[in-house]
């Protein structure tokens, strides 16, 4: 029974801190960086609310699973599904659910934190006041001066997987649980204060319209907006699987999950409110693409009054998103490490630190000294940078591969009476939970993974 199995990582001290946790793994670059940019792109209200319903009914559904297999099992990803393979009479062969995850989330991290250190770099270019009077081309000269030399990206990236491994080395309460207590109200307050600017430019109900008046949406923005409601709550990627195997029994993990995809989604929407309204009041493009972030934004920046103060405050919380996020995505290996090859934390830490940093170099040169080689995949995808590649193996191809095991397994092949005991929860909310996850929620999925392998 679950109740006698104890995880030999420790657990979360409270409800509070798991949700902190969790959330932190959820809120990331995905909620602040490409989250404003694609509902620029794909008909702002209308996209929103499209958003919103596949949260209710593609994340949270698997979510919930994820946490109760994570829970149920105590260990690593790959150790949980080895044991609840074995504890359901099912196949040894769900084992590869767990690693798919684990890896996922390591390919992840490695881009990931080369994306972060970009935002590292900003608030000290930002802080010094580069941006101040600066013109399109000024802002994308230092853009293209940063990506393009690795030596700049390499320092950045070390930085932020350094910065990664010292939380993760310290252990559940006196790493992740002492790191997410300061980061994401720091986070909250960081994202409040930028809205609050917002509020000043004059523009901040132009931005309210724009994300919450329903406008024309193409079939391809249903697709985006669905894609993005399952990656955004860091799904399938072992990350909230090994957070739930540090959640005390008795936590409720359907009102802990209804908590975290909110406290999610508001941050998304938040980041929307704080950044559209500057964006109308300095004459931009809601739409701009990736660009939003790290080419148009630090225009405004540079013109706005108080400009200098508010763009720093702005990368901070990119880096605080990132920071929370990249602690995560880093802990399932570590785990697997500790329960598998007899590592202590902080040597488990440093070995996943350095293999990851070390595949990160792929992603600076891509940007740069490897910026003529390409890579393809038959029926997928042709003549893709290694980054490219990276982002589009895990975010299209394992990622929903990964929540649609985890569907199947948990609604499907868990004995019922295993699934209940966990969720303790209304029978009502337990049968309905448990019909989205049979049928609405694997055929969103199919339907996402056919779109991203453009089968559809």
């Amino acid at each position: 029974m679950t109740s006698e199995r104890k995880s030999i990582h420790g657990q979360w001290s409270s409800r509070l801190a798991f949700i902190l946790a969790a959330t932190g793994s959820a809120v990331g670059l995905g909620n602040i960086w490409k989250f404003p940019y694609i509902t620029g792109e794909n008909g702002g209200g209308t996209f929103v609310l499209v958003y919103l319903l596949c949260i209710v009914l593609i994340g949270v559904p698997i979510m919930i699973a994820e946490i109760m297999l994570g829970r149920r099992g105590r260990q690593s990803p790959i150790n949980t599904m080895k044991t609840l393979a074995d504890e359901e009479r099912r196949n040894d062969h769900w084992v590869w659910l767990g690693w798919m995850g684990m890896i996922a989330g390591f390919l992840i991290l490695s881009y990931y934190s080369v994306i972060a250190g970009w935002a590292l770099s900003y608030i000290f270019r930002t802080a010094s006041g580069v941006f101040v009077g600066a013109t399109a081309d000024g802002v994308n000269s230092v853009f293209g001066d940063l990506v393009s030399d690795p030596e700049r990206l390499l320092a950045w990236h070390t930085i932020f997987m350094v910065m990664t491994m010292i939380v993760v080395s310290r252990g559940v309460k006196n790493g992740l649980e002492t790191a997410v207590r300061f980061l994401m109200p720091a986070l909250f307050a960081l994202l409040l204060m930028v809205v609050a600017y917002a509020m000043t430019t004059g523009y901040f109900m132009e931005g309210v319209q724009f994300m919450f008046t329903p406008g024309e949406i193409k079939r391809e923005g249903v697709l985006i907006a669905m894609g993005h409601a399952f990656f955004t709550l860091s799904l399938g990627m072992g990350a909230i699987m090994v957070y739930g195997s540090y959640l005390p029994k008795g936590t409720s993990i359907v009102q802990a999950t209804m908590f975290i995809a909110a406290a999610d989604t508001i941050v998304a929407l938040l980041a929307g409110l704080a950044i559209f309204p500057i964006v109308f009041a300095n004459g931009l493009e809601p739409g701009a693409g990736p660009g939003l972030i790290f080419k148009t934004l630090p225009i405004a920046f540079g013109q706005m009054e108080a400009g200098t103060l508010i763009g720093t405050a702005f990368f901070v919380l990119l880096v605080f998103a990132a920071w929370t996020s990249a602690i995560s995505l880093i802990e399932p290996v570590v785990a697997w490490l500790v329960e598998n090859k007899g590592m202590n934390r902080l040597y488990a830490s440093v070995w996943t630190g350095v293999a990851t940093w070390f595949l990160g170099l792929g992603t600076i040169f891509s940007f740069n000294i490897w910026s003529d080689k390409t890579w393809s995949i038959p029926y997928l995808f042709k003549n893709y940078s290694f980054f490219d590649t990276l982002d589009y193996l895990t975010a299209n191809v394992m990622l929903p591969l990964g929540g649609l095991f985890i569907a199947i397994f948990a609604a499907w092949l868990m004995r019922e009476t295993s699934s209940r005991d966990e969720l303790n929860t209304y029978n009502g909310l337990y049968k309905l939970w448990r019909i989205l996850l049979r049928y609405v929620t694997p055929i969103a999925v199919i339907i996402v993974f056919l779109k991203a392998v453009s089968v559809i």
